[in-house]
């Protein structure tokens, strides 16, 4: 997920998507999502398991944070 400018990125899984993503949508929970404004869903995949989905999101988190400190 990212907010309106693409500027922060969030990664993360459920097992239940659409609540998910109404759940950021409306800001109902305190923390990172709702102080960085995280609202709009640019990917997904799904997974057969929590532990594959675990580890895909590390996956993803590792390459985000790699990009992020890249040199240009």
């Amino acid at each position: 997920m990212t907010n309106a400018k693409h500027s922060t990125l969030y990664t993360g899984f459920s097992n239940n998507l659409k609540a998910r993503v109404w759940s950021h949508k409306g800001r109902f929970v305190d923390g990172f999502t709702k102080k960085y404004h995280v609202d709009m869903l640019v990917y997904y995949e799904a997974t057969e398991s929590v532990e594959s989905a675990l580890a895909r999101e590390k996956t993803n988190q590792g390459w985000f944070e790699a990009e992020e400190n890249r040199p240009d």
